[in-house]
């Protein structure tokens, strides 16, 4: 997917996984009683946080990984017609 936004310092752009729409018993749960995931594919990745040095800190996550981050990480947008967040690096728990 390529994207016309350029998060800022060391921001990832994420696009979280579906929710489980059913239980492993087979049934269909509403939306209201869906859980929100907590999984997702980095979209764009920021060039990185600026160091008091002057210079730029490395990221580590890359465009293409699926990541696990914190339940209310990030804030939630949507942009051409795809619901996305932006987080910083530091509210990614790991690279799965």
């Amino acid at each position: 997917m390529s994207l016309k936004i350029k998060p800022l310092e060391d921001r990832v752009v994420v696009e979280a996984m579906a929710a489980d729409e059913t239980t492993a018993s087979g049934i269909i749960l509403p939306d209201t009683a869906q859980e929100k995931p907590q999984q997702g594919t980095v979209v764009v990745v920021g060039p990185g946080k600026n160091n008091e040095d002057g210079t730029t800190g490395k990221m580590t996550v890359k465009t293409g990984d699926v990541v696990l981050y914190g339940k209310y990480s990030g804030t939630e947008i949507t942009y051409e017609g795809k619901d996305l967040l932006i987080m910083r690096e530091s509210d990614i728990l790991a690279i799965l």
